[in-house]
């Protein structure tokens, strides 16, 4: 899937949830995530971004970390969701889809005022 440039803030809101998500599907290391993140579309996470925040969940103990061997390599650093890291990807689900059906309705609306001066002001 090719990735569009998604700007900044969209990604800063949307990150955290998706590397949760990612991590849902099972045990896996930062560079495996970033290229999930970027094969469904998400462009390129830089890991500059990506392990801070990987630092802040392991502190606030959504995530457990398992040191592997690595196949003819170093040790790699698994990651995987804790109990309290799936009922926060649970609870951040359900907000985020509260809070997109909000922007969508906002968005669909008909019915918005005018932002138009009335008649008879001065606009400037």
């Amino acid at each position: 899937m090719s990735a569009k440039q998604w700007p900044s803030d969209w990604m800063r809101a949307a990150l955290g949830l998706c590397v949760l998500r990612t991590l849902a599907a099972g045990p896996t290391y930062g560079y495996a995530i970033a290229a999930a993140l970027e094969e469904n579309g998400f462009g390129q996470v830089k890991g500059g971004t990506l392990y801070p925040l990987l630092t802040r969940f392991e502190a606030a103990g959504w995530i457990a970390v398992d040191w592997r061997v690595g196949a003819g390599g170093p040790e790699r650093k698994y990651l995987s969701l804790t109990d309290a890291g799936r009922r926060e990807l649970e609870a951040q689900t359900a907000a985020w889809r509260d809070f997109t059906g909000t922007v969508f309705a906002h968005l669909d609306s008909a019915d918005l005022p005018s932002t138009a001066a009335p008649k008879g002001t001065d606009a400037s």
